[in-house]
Formats: C-alpha cells, structure tokens, sequence
C-alpha cells in the first residue's frame, strides 16, 4: 500500500510558504531559552517491569487514533489504564501500585476488550456516581456502563445511545444548564470507503444531547465537518457557557478551518463566524490542550498538526472568540526534532498541560510520531516535554528527563500512577509497544525525591453531574491564581477523569475554592500541600484518604 494517497499528505508547500518554517528552524534555540531553567523531573523506563504490554496496529484506518484512557474505577485512588489496540483488542490495566514505588499493572478482562478501538474517554453518563466509558472505534461507537468495581457492560440499547459506522477519531462532553445528562459530541475522520480517492470525503461530526428522563435523543449533525481529530467542550469566555473547538485535519477538507461552536440547550448548534471575531486558521489539526498559562483567567488551546504547532491566546478579551497565536514567543512550535539530527518537520499528536515537575508553572507535553513512512516527514520525531517557567517561556526537557523516544507516538496521558504527588508518563505507539516512564522528582528508580509541593483535587456534586464537569478549579499560592478548568475531551484519543493536579511549588500551604458549574463560588479554604482533598459542592472540603482492605 502506497502512504501518499490514503494517509497525511507531504509537506509541499511552494518555497515562499516554507520561509516561515526556516525561520522557525533558525530560531529553536532561542525559543527555548529561560532566564532561569525549570527544576528537572527526572523518569524512569518501567514499561516491560510495570505489566504495560500493548500495541495499536492496523493499517490505513489506524493511522490516527491510538489513546488511552485513565481513571480509577475501584475506589484506592489510583488510576486504571485502558489502551486502545487498533485491529488488536482493547486491553485493561489493573493499577496494583504501592505509593511511592515502582508501577505495577495487572492486565484483566472487565468487558472492555473490543478490536477497532481508535480512542478512550472516561465519564460518569448516568450520574450514578460510577465512571462509564467511551470507546471510539472505526466501526460502531461503544458506551460502555461501569458497573463498579472495574465491571463494564454495554449500555448503547440501554441509554439510546447511536454508535453508528463511521471512523470516530475524538469525542467530548459537557453538562449543559439545567440538564441532568451530558451533551456529547463525537468527531469523525473521512469515509473510509473512499479509499481510491479520499480527499472532500469527511464524515460529518454528531451533536448527542440528552433526552428528558435519561437516555440520548437523535443524534445532530455538525455541518460543515472537515475531518476532525480533536474536539474539546471547554468555557472560552468564563461565561458559564462551553462552547465546542474542533481541530480538524487540512490534508482531506475542502474549503474547511478550525471551527469553533457555540451550543446551548434547546438551541441549534452555531458555529461562530468572522464576522463574530472568529480568524480562520487551517493546519493538520491533531490534538488540542488546554490551560490559563498566562494567568489571564482564560484558557489558552495549544493545537498540534504537522510542521509548526500553534498556541492560540485570546485577544481583546471575552467579547469575541479572537485569538492570536503564541507559539513561537512562548517557544512550543516544535515544529521539528530537538534531538537525534532530522531537520524534517515534525508530526503532533496528543498534547496535554500540566505540571510535572511542581514548581506551579504548566508544563507541555506532546506525543509525537511519523504517520507511517513519509519521507517529507522525520523520521525519528522524539516526544516533547517542554518545562514552563516564570517568564512565560518553555525550554525542552525530554532527552534530559530521560524519557526520549523514537517511535511513531500517538495517544498519552501524564497521571500519577502510584499516588506520590508526581505526574508519570504514558505513550501509545502505533505498530509498536506502549511506553510507561515513572517520574521519580530529583531523585532515582531507588531513591525518588520530590522537586516542589503539591495538591490533588477530586471535585463531586450533587445530581447528574457527579463529577462537576465545566467546574474551574483556583488555587491561590502567595497571591498568585492558578487555575484548571474540568473538562472531557481533547488530546488525541486519549481521556482523564479523576484528581486534577496542582504543583505549587515551595509553598507548603495554600488556598483553594471552586467555580462550580452554573458559576456559583465556593468559598476560600486554606489548606496543607502534600494530600488528596475531596471537594464536595455541597458537604464542603476533606482530606482524601484510601480506605483499609
């Protein structure tokens, strides 16, 4: 099979298109530069000791694709890891972690084991206070009911819930006012019965609401579609009111961009025009993260493609969806290898912010990899883990943290598997092994050591939004606001649910409320570093403790 017609195509813009990458090239060094470099988090390979044995493989149709999905479905506090296989089956890893100590992962069959499976999303559809799951698949999509005690059945008949036939390659959810189910989207890639000629084939995009009394109604159309690979329900203005960015891949629409919807209950979908503030943008759209980085109080959205990623900040403040991209300033184009020689363009999948090293500054992680063997592409495009610092500024880290690698990255999450307050790191490779780095701070594999204090943070409430999905989480260390805002979706393929992260560097104490959804305040609270807090809107705050066997 030929990868120039059914894949990504080659970078071959004409030469004055290409100047902007030059200068991108020329000037990587200085984008990394920080005044005063960021404390190292330093990693450990533990993939073959942890019990992580998985593969995505398949050919045109997996192509994209290959998450992974994170959550703790049992209750310790530690997060279970489900991989997508590709044509291989779904796989369940059982977190058998002591805390502090090396990752153990135990693989069990619990009703997830499905070929096809192209991303994972945890979330709790149904309100019972059990977290559900997604499985995107290139074939029909599958919701899959938690039953406790990590048991899955399949809830599609159950909750209305059409999975339809397409290649789905994204997914995200909100809770729109006043309602007790989630309203969900589903992002779908071209139709893969256009193999002779895939190019203008997208498939168009669904809009899943929530139906009275349970379940979903018919699913809607988003149109236009243009090919999408990300999608991300996230509150752009603060105004209560998520709206839905879709990252979409250049290579196969016609006429399409970057789109940017606004949905409401009991209002048809609109997707926000120029005329509303909204700049074209067209790109290889992958994935797409998000964080307030600069401490505006708004969340900026840091989009992968192919070549230079974009970094898009909002401008002008919260009267219209204008952004202006930051990337190159803030030094996160990574538009090419840092490390092993290849001055070919890189290739973006999953992104995620957060705070490896816990010195309270957001931190880039980016899962990158060859689509399969473009030659215009590198070859060996080693995933970054760009360190945020005081001036605003990223400096590249990977190689240093130990947690280089060379293979065709996909899906990832940073998470802390074994409850020490550090983040460790997985990656999901296409026609390759899974990878499992853990982070042990400035310490070793024998001996970690922790670089800067931090907080975990589970929020829960009341009624069908168990989790407070759309709450923003604040806390406030020596007067200065960090912020998370809880979300479904995003990355590439790969979803989260459970303890939102906060390093806070040397501050051994700080303050923390919520914005929970509805943009009720909770109030301040003060409260010790080091320790899981349960956050509850109504019973108010708790340290977090696992329960004895």
């Amino acid at each position: 099979m030929s990868f120039r017609s059914p894949t990504l195509a080659a970078f071959t813009a004409p030469l004055p298109t290409l100047f902007p990458f030059l200068l991108l090239c020329l000037a990587s060094a200085a984008n990394g530069a920080s005044a005063v470099p960021p404390p190292l988090a330093k990693f450990v390979d533990e993939t073959e000791s942890s019990g992580l044995q998985s593969r995505y493989d398949g050919e045109w149709e997996y192509m994209v694709g290959g998450g992974t999905g994170v959550f703790d479905c049992d209750g310790d506090g530690l997060p279970e890891v489900v991989t997508a296989g590709g044509v291989n089956k779904s796989r369940f890893f059982h977190n058998r972690s002591a805390k502090g100590a090396a990752i153990k992962l135990q693989e069990e069959r619990v009703g997830l084991e499905f070929t096809g499976v192209t991303g994972l999303y945890p979330i709790d559809i149904d309100g019972d206070g059990i977290t559900d799951l997604v499985l995107l698949r290139v074939g029909e999509n599958i919701a899959m009911r938690g039953l406790g005690q990590c048991k899955f059945e399949r809830a599609n008949e159950k909750w209305s819930f059409a999975g339809g036939n397409a290649w789905s390659t994204s997914f995200s959810a909100t809770w729109l006012q006043g309602d007790n189910w989630p309203t969900l989207a589903v992002g779908n890639y071209i139709d893969r019965r256009r193999t002779d000629f895939p190019w203008g084939s997208c498939t168009e995009n669904q809009l899943i609401r929530p139906k009275d009394g349970g379940g979903f109604a018919v699913a809607e159309p988003l149109k236009p579609s243009f090919c999408t690979l990300s999608m991300l329900f996230s509150d752009w203005d603060r105004s209560g009111n998520p709206a839905l960015r879709i990252s979409n891949d250049r290579e196969y629409y016609k006429g399409g961009q970057e789109q940017l919807w606004r949905v409401e209950a009991g209002k048809a979908a609109h997707a926000y025009t120029a005329d509303e503030g909204w700049k074209p943008l067209q790109i290889w759209g992958m994935g797409i993260a998000s964080a307030d980085i600069d401490g505006s109080g708004y969340p900026s959205y840091f989009l992968t493609s192919m070549a230079d990623n974009k970094l898009q900040m909002l401008e002008g403040g919260p009267g219209k969806p204008s952004y202006k991209d930051g990337a190159y300033d803030r030094g996160v184009t990574a538009h090419r290898p840092f490390s092993g020689g290849d001055v070919h363009p890189s290739t973006a999948w999953h992104a995620q912010f957060a705070d490896v090293n816990n010195d309270s500054y957001n931190d880039l992680f980016i899962v990158k990899g060859n689509v399969a063997s473009m030659a215009e592409f590198a070859a060996v495009d080693p995933n970054n883990l760009l360190l945020g610092a005081a001036n605003g500024r990223f400096t590249e880290s990977a190689e240093a943290a130990n947690v280089i690698s060379g293979r065709r990255g996909r899906g990832g999450m940073l998470t802390d598997l074994n409850g020490d307050g550090l983040l460790d790191m997985v990656v999901i490779n296409r026609w390759d092994k899974a990878q499992l780095w853990r982070n042990v701070g400035a310490g070793t594999a024998a001996a970690p050591a922790p670089l800067g204090h931090w907080l975990q943070v589970r929020l829960q409430q009341e009624g069908g939004n168990r989790d407070a999905i759309g709450a923003w989480l604040e806390v406030d260390v020596d007067g200065r606001v960090l912020r998370q805002e809880h979300t479904i979706g995003g990355g590439h393929a790969s979803g989260h649910l459970g303890w939102m992260h906060v390093g806070i560097g040397k501050a051994k104490s700080a303050k923390l409320r919520v914005i929970w959804p509805g943009k009720q305040a909770g109030p301040w609270v003060k409260v010790e570093a080091d320790q899981f807090l349960q956050v509850d809107r109504q019973q108010g705050i708790k340290r977090w403790t696992a329960a004895q066997p």
